[in-house]
C-alpha cells in the first residue's frame, strides 16, 4: 500500500489496499472473548466492568510501524500508508446500540475518543486525528456490533483543509471564529436548530448536503475536542447526541458521524505552520452526521456539487417534533 497525491486537488488517496473477506464466523470480532487481550489499547472504565475497549484494527488502512518515505515520481508525490487505524468498541453487549445507551455511557464513549485522539497526536508524525462511526448497512460499517473506528494520518484531509482555510480567512477578516458566528445566528434564528443541552447545540447547517444532515458542537469557543474547556459538562454532549442520533433513526436507517477537530499542535512547520498562527482562535470542533436516506443521488453525477432534496429549515422542524425517546 502507498499514498498518492493528486497534484491539482491536492486530496492523497490510499492505494493498493485489498479488504480481506472475513471468513464466515458464528463469534464477533468485537465481543469480548473474540478480542486479544495483548492488543487492546484502552478500557473505559479503567478499574470497573469494561464498557469501552480499544484496539487496533484487524485490516488496517495505515500502519503504525515504520518511517513515511517520502519520495517523487517525476511530478507525483507519493509516501508509505504510515498512520494508524483502530477500532472502538463502545459496548461489550452484542446487540445494544449507541442510540440504545445512557447519557453516562455515551459520554464514556466519547471520553475513549478524547483519550485516543490525544494520545496518538503525540506522534510527531501525525498531522491529523479523528474518529468516524458508520451505522447501518447503507453506510458501509463492517460490523454490527456497535462500534466507531479511530484514523491518524500523516496528512489533513482535504475536507478538513477547506475548512482550516475558511476559518482562517474569516478570522483575518473579522477578527472573529465563523464557527462561533453560525452558532449565534442558528441560536437566534431558532429554524434549523434541533435540539440543545447546556452548552451545546445540534442544528441542520444552512447549506445541509444530504436532508437531515445535524452538526453536534459546543455554543463556546474550544478548537480541540479531546481538550475540554474548564466548567465544560461533556454528560450534556452525550446526552444532545444521544437524543439527535435518536431522532434520525426514525427518519434514516443508517448515517455517517465524523468527529472534526484541530490538528496535531506538534505540527508547526511545513504545511499547516500558518494556519497554526490563529487556530486557538478560528477553528471550532465538532461532530458533523449525515444520514443516509437517498439510495440514488446526482450529487455524484454533479462532481462534488452536493444535491439535496430537502430545506434544513423543513429537516430541523421534523426532527424536532420526533420523540427524542421513543
Amino acid at each position: 500500500m502507498e499514498l498518492r497525491k493528486d497534484p491539482i486537488t491536492r486530496s492523497w488517496v490510499v492505494t493498493g489496499h485489498r479488504e480481506q473477506a472475513a471468513a464466515p464466523t458464528e463469534v464477533c470480532p468485537l465481543c469480548a472473548a473474540s478480542i486479544p487481550r495483548d492488543k487492546v489499547l484502552l478500557r473505559l472504565p479503567g478499574d470497573g466492568p469494561t464498557q469501552v475497549t480499544v484496539f487496533p484494527h484487524f485490516d488496517p488502512l495505515y500502519r503504525i510501524e515504520g518511517e513515511l518515505g517520502r519520495s517523487a515520481e517525476g511530478l507525483y508525490d507519493k509516501m508509505r500508508a504510515v498512520g494508524a487505524h483502530e477500532i472502538i468498541v463502545e459496548t461489550p453487549e452484542h446487540t445494544r446500540k449507541l442510540t440504545e445507551m445512557r447519557d453516562e455511557e455515551i459520554e464514556r464513549v466519547t471520553q475513549a475518543y478524547g483519550a485516543r485522539i490525544a494520545d496518538l497526536k503525540k506522534d510527531p508524525r501525525f498531522k491529523y486525528v479523528t474518529v468516524f462511526k458508520n451505522f447501518g448497512p447503507l453506510s458501509g460499517e463492517d460490523w454490527t456490533h456497535s462500534n466507531s473506528q479511530l484514523i491518524a494520518t500523516t496528512f489533513v484531509p482535504r475536507r478538513i483543509l477547506y475548512e482550516l482555510r475558511a476559518a482562517r480567512q474569516f478570522f483575518q477578516e473579522k477578527d472573529r471564529c465563523v464557527f462561533c458566528d453560525i452558532v449565534r445566528q442558528e441560536m437566534k434564528q431558532g429554524v434549523r436548530v434541533v435540539d440543545t443541552q447546556g452548552d451545546y447545540v445540534a442544528f441542520c447547517p444552512y447549506a445541509s448536503r444530504v436532508p437531515f444532515e445535524v452538526w453536534v458542537m459546543a455554543r463556546k469557543h474550544n478548537h480541540l475536542f479531546e481538550t475540554p474547556r474548564p466548567g465544560a459538562n461533556r454528560r450534556n454532549l452525550a446526552a444532545l447526541l444521544g437524543r439527535t442520533l435518536r431522532r434520525l433513526q426514525q427518519v434514516s436507517v443508517a448515517y455517517h458521524m465524523v468527529v472534526h477537530t484541530a490538528p496535531s499542535v506538534l505540527q508547526t512547520k511545513g504545511e499547516l505552520s500558518d494556519y497554526w498562527r490563529t487556530i486557538a482562535d478560528d477553528y471550532h470542533w465538532h461532530f458533523e452526521i449525515l444520514p443516509i436516506v437517498e439510495t440514488r443521488s446526482k450529487s455524484y453525477s454533479i462532481k462534488e456539487v452536493y444535491f439535496n432534496t430537502m430545506l434544513p429549515e423543513e429537516a430541523a422542524d421534523r426532527l424536532r417534533r420526533l420523540d427524542p425517546n421513543p
